[in-house]
């Protein structure tokens, strides 16, 4: 049996970008009502629940006021920290969703893009064109070079198989070794060998801030550090730091510590008014660093993927009462990336 929302809304859409509200639209049956909004909800200014399923990404702060009437959320993602958040303060058992499998590939190959970037120097390449002075420009080749994947969930398997492609020497850690085919090691041995170390993990209360300067400080001088899972488990402070003292070489960020903040004072113009602003755009402004907005998920083929298993996630709740990927209470779900590695 279907089941209805007040207003007549079965599902309400925020942070719903351009190419992606198409993309739903054309896998949304026309039967099915839904509500579309750019913004995240603190943005929006919505004090209630325009009905239905909440379908949110990652920066949305769902209002503690909206518990009582809630009947399902998903979320367009492969985390689903931002939710489980939400759940444990909540004092209801509300069905909750997420979408492990849609972007691994994008996101493995934002990180080789990032990490390859970065080892050739590219934006100082770029900088110097209008000079052609070459001075400063030698990087390093992918072969013969170590890549540690710390979290080698669905993201993470993927970076293994491209970093293997490009013979580069891959150890994996985490706390689960479920790829046979991928050499394990400890955080220790991985910081101490790895040219470049790629950030996959799944943020749990347990990893938050794993990589802290003291950490990374034992890591191999002249090591490139690529983040595409979450920015709270690093400092963008001690990245900055790092770099400034030469001990890394580069950096690649997807995300950032308290991004829902930081992304709101970003569009608003004020990014002054967040506290890790300044440490983001100082960071930016370096020629050995690259930042984007958490966009690596972001390609044709898996913005199509996203939409596809939305619309199937909503419409099986909407029949069933469940979903058919629930956001798991606790432990870690095949598909999903793995908690904190094993140091």
């Amino acid at each position: 049996m279907r089941l209805r929302y007040r207003k007549g809304v079965d599902i309400v859409f925020y942070e719903v970008f351009k190419e992606e509200r198409e993309a739903l639209k054309r896998h949304l049956p026309g039967n099915t009502k839904a509500a579309f909004f750019p913004l995240t909800i603190q943005e929006s200014g919505h004090t209630t629940l325009p009905g239905g399923i909440l379908c949110i990404r990652t920066q949305s702060v769902i209002p503690r006021a909206w518990e009582r009437d809630i009947q399902a959320i998903l979320t367009r993602s492969t985390g689903y920290d931002h939710v489980l958040s939400f759940l444990e303060a909540s004092h209801r058992d509300i069905p909750a969703g997420y979408l492990p499998h849609y972007c691994s590939r994008a996101v493995a190959e934002h990180a080789l893009m990032m990490w390859m970037a970065l080892m050739r120097r590219l934006p100082a390449q770029i900088e110097n064109l209008t000079r052609f002075d070459r001075d400063g420009l030698t990087g390093w080749e992918c072969l013969g070079k170590t890549v540690a994947v710390v979290g080698v969930g669905s993201i993470g398997s993927e970076v293994c198989r491209l970093a293997g492609a490009l013979g580069m020497e891959v150890l994996g850690v985490d706390i689960v070794r479920r790829h046979g085919w991928v050499r394990y090691t400890n955080l220790e041995d991985a910081l101490a060998r790895a040219d470049v170390i790629v950030c996959s993990m799944n943020l749990t209360a347990d990893n938050a801030g794993y990589f802290s300067y003291d950490v990374l400080k034992r890591a191999k001088p002249g090591a490139v550090f690529i983040n595409v899972a979450r920015g709270e488990f690093v400092r963008e402070s001690d990245l900055l730091k790092l770099l400034e003292e030469g001990h890394l070489s580069g950096v690649g960020l997807d995300v950032y510590a308290d991004e829902s903040a930081l992304a709101q004072a970003m569009r608003s113009g004020a990014p002054g008014v967040h506290p890790g602003a300044d440490a983001v755009s100082r960071l930016a402004m370096r020629k050995d660093v690259l930042c984007t907005p958490h966009n690596a998920f972001n390609t044709q083929e898996s913005v199509e993927r996203k939409a596809a298993q939305t619309v199937r996630q909503a419409l099986h709740f909407l029949e069933h009462g469940t979903f058919i990927w629930n956001v798991p209470r606790g432990g870690h779900p095949l598909g999903s990336e793995q908690g904190p590695p094993r140091a």
